[in-house]
């Protein structure tokens, strides 16, 4: 979970997250390196100590920083587009769960595996043993190291189910059906909001995702 100091990503808990993780720190590495080059030439520049005439005016200087930045960039689109892809794989989910936007609030259809489940999901009301704007009545419960397919849709106006630490952000739109692929790596709660505007009261539309055993959730499923 995120805090008010926080400067970095929270912590992933999905393969996705990670790459994306990964693939940023790839991507500062190879920006703050042409940083670092750029205003060392500049600083030379102003200094007046590059007097190198093939270097200040040469085709040979021109010829490399136009095929550096070409294998740069291809370097950095190979994983970019493994990962675009990866996000829309869907490996044989185990079973379909549908996220309903509403205004203001969250709900949810668990409709495989011979179960008919449906609840709603309110922000609860602020105390001191609970997260301010974030926390909610029913929690969305899926267990870890599955793959669950997330079908996510609308009421009324666009929402949007988006979690932090999985790296998802799907847009919830009215008369359509949007999917995405959820693989926790670990148990615990996680917690999200809608990121779409989609009114007065879009700040009081949280997500809390719960992940735990196989065995807990089948026992979870039995009791509702």
């Amino acid at each position: 979970m995120s805090t008010w100091m926080m400067i970095k990503f929270q912590d992933s808990n999905s393969p996705i997250s990670e790459n994306l993780i990964f693939f940023y720190d790839l991507t500062m590495m190879i920006s703050i390196s042409i940083t670092i080059i750029i205003l060392t030439m500049m600083w030379s520049i102003i200094t007046n100590k590059m007097i190198n005439r093939f270097l200040i005016q040469g085709h040979n200087i021109e010829i490399i920083w136009t095929i550096i930045p070409m294998m740069i960039l291809i370097y950095l689109a190979i994983p970019s587009i493994n990962i675009l892809y990866l996000m829309d794989e869907m490996n044989k989910p185990l079973y379909t769960i549908k996220a309903i936007g509403h205004q203001w609030y969250w709900s949810y259809e668990y409709n495989d595996l011979n179960y008919n489940i449906k609840f709603d999901s309110y922000m609860q009301m602020y105390s001191m043993n609970k997260f301010r704007l974030l926390d909610v009545d029913n929690h969305m419960i899926i267990p870890m190291k599955t793959s669950i397919r997330l079908m996510v849709t609308s009421m009324d106006v666009i929402h949007s189910w988006a979690m932090p630490s999985l790296a998802i952000k799907i847009d919830a739109s009215p008369g359509r059906l949007n999917q995405t692929n959820l693989f926790l790596n670990r148990p615990g709660i996680f917690y999200g909001q809608c990121s779409e505007i989609c009114g007065m009261n879009h700040s009081f539309m949280p997500i809390v995702l719960e992940s735990t055993s196989l065995n807990n959730f089948k026992n979870w499923l039995s009791s509702m």
